[in-house]
């Protein structure tokens, strides 16, 4: 990344998009400051939290760190990111996802998946039903009348088998049993968390199955590169590598059509606050509270770029770059700040943090036109994703 260059760059389209959001959008949509007491305390959270055991298999929480001293906690409840530190502009360690202090919170009801593995099926399937090689499925529902990232019983949930290969390094390993949450084969499951020293956070999956069934394995981050426990995301610069965008309904399954997202508030090809269009008269707004869609990336072979987002506030700047053929962006619509549970005490209040979960399409089993989720016998799924950080001064 040519820092100087894209300084220059996003200053100008900050300033312009600035002006346009303070004459345009609706007092939601502003930028929301906080004094430093309300914003979680940049370190990592005690290990002792996360110490317990269900089923017999102990939860522990693992920390890694490259040699610029960014950090990254995961534990193997749910393989869950809980902390990531990285610089800002004055090379102070920022901790830029959101999640909890210990295990009982993300235990609770209702809790919205911070930093989760997502799996056996990420993001939204019709009425939890699909048919795979002429037998009709129907899985746990639990969004409504709809599947949501796995069913009652996703990998989120669940405790992995751990091993820190390296400083920088931590392999998890699961075993989602046939006719688990209804879903058909014994799938083995991998996922690697690798922090390298150019400030990444690699996320490598792969899965293999004794029967044919369905995959689409992501991780559910919460993002705010102002730091866990800002009030807003609105005034982050989103850029998305897509050109198109699956529609939903009123559920929030894809009606089947891709559109362009020129002319639309989905449209993010060049830098644009988050917050500048959030709050339009748009139905497809309305039925997500916000943006909750999938963008179609630009094809491509290999691990491309997909979203770049920075922060104007700190100068962190995170690329996101994937071999999957679509991303979900998500807004934190559906964040209340009811509870004063987050890391450090903090609430994590309506639209504080945003999701960029790199996928398949939603739905896609029951979407012949969507590119296939199907894993069979004998072929092996994989795909990797890279959340990238640096800081423009």
């Amino acid at each position: 990344m040519n820092k100087n260059y894209n300084l220059i760059y996003l200053s100008i389209i900050l300033l312009l998009t600035l002006t346009r959001c303070e004459s345009n959008s609706s007092p939601k949509s502003k930028s929301v400051t906080t004094d430093s007491a309300s914003v979680s305390k940049y370190i990592i959270p005690e290990a002792g939290g996360f110490e317990g055991n269900i089923d017999g298999k102990a939860i522990t929480l693992y920390t890694l760190k490259n040699k610029n001293g960014a950090e990254a906690a995961i534990t193997n409840y749910g393989g869950r990111l809980v902390s990531l530190l990285v610089p800002d502009r004055n090379q102070k360690l920022t901790d830029v996802v959101l999640g909890y202090d210990s295990l009982k919170s993300y235990q609770k009801k209702g809790e919205p998946y911070f930093g989760a593995i997502i799996g056996r099926y990420g993001n939204r399937i019709a009425k939890g039903k699909f048919v795979l090689d002429g037998k009709s499925y129907q899985l746990q529902v639990n969004d409504g009348t709809n599947t949501l990232h796995g069913g009652a019983d996703g990998f989120y949930s669940k405790v992995w088998t751990a091993k820190k290969t390296d400083a920088q390094t931590l392999e998890l390993s699961y075993l989602a049993k046939d006719n688990e949450a209804g879903y058909p084969g014994n799938l083995t499951v991998k996922v690697s968390y690798k922090l390298t020293d150019d400030n990444a956070l690699m996320i490598s999956y792969s899965a293999v199955t004794d029967k044919a069934t369905i995959v689409n394995l992501t991780n559910h981050a919460y993002f705010n590169l102002n730091g866990a426990g800002n009030q807003t995301i609105t005034d982050h610069l989103l850029t998305i590598e897509a050109d198109a965008y699956t529609p939903v309904d009123k559920t929030l399954i894809p009606t089947g059509k891709i559109e362009k997202v020129s002319g639309t508030p989905f449209d993010f090809t060049k830098p644009t606050l988050i917050g500048e269009r959030i709050n339009d008269k748009n139905e497809q707004l309305e039925y997500g509270k916000g943006y909750d869609h999938n963008f179609v990336l630009r094809s491509g072979s290999g691990l491309r770029k997909a979203a770049t987002v920075m922060s104007p506030k700190t100068g962190i700047a995170m690329e996101v770059l994937t071999t999957e053929p679509g991303i979900q962006f998500y807004s934190g619509n559906f964040l209340t700040g009811k509870d004063q549970d987050g890391k450090g005490k903090v609430s994590y209040a309506h639209r504080s943090a945003f999701c960029l979960e790199t996928q398949h399409f939603p739905d896609a089993p029951n979407q012949p036109s969507f590119p296939a989720t199907v894993l069979k016998p004998g072929k092996v799924y994989q795909t990797t994703t890279v959340y990238k950080f640096s800081a423009l001064k």
